[in-house]
């Protein structure tokens, strides 16, 4: 096989600017997954004043988790593509192609269903 042929066999199944909106949802998805973490562990107590500065506790900026900046409609265009059948659902097949979605498919799915519907998709990653 040719390299000219690889290269249009590869333009033929990419998609342009779907790998950047994936890494983008991943992103969000895994900021969603940090925040819900992060809320669910104790603080941290507050370090004497005479603490070496290395055990003291950490600024409020420090380690913070960006915000979420997905919007609905950024989370409609990704579910668009993905559903390849335009069915108005993603199987396991078709969230392959959001690799962060698959990742998470049944935490996403939330009434276990075998599907992903758009709702479920935009409250897993823009938390409304």
């Amino acid at each position: 096989m040719t390299m000219h042929t690889t290269a249009t066999s590869a333009a033929k199944h990419s998609i342009p600017g779907f790998e950047l909106r994936s890494v983008l949802l991943v992103a969000a998805l895994a900021a969603g997954a940090a925040g819900a973490a992060r809320a669910q562990t104790a603080p941290p107590s507050p370090a004497s004043p005479s603490s070496p500065p290395s055990q003291m506790a950490p600024s409020a900026t420090q380690g913070a988790v960006p915000q979420n900046r997905t919007t609905p409609k950024d989370v409609e265009a990704a579910f668009g593509r993905a559903d390849a059948n335009k069915d108005g659902k993603l199987d396991r097949q078709e969230a392959e192609h959001l690799p962060a979605v698959a990742l998470r498919f049944d935490q996403i799915d939330a009434n276990h269903d075998a599907f992903i519907s758009l709702a479920e998709l935009t409250k897993a990653a823009t938390g409304s």
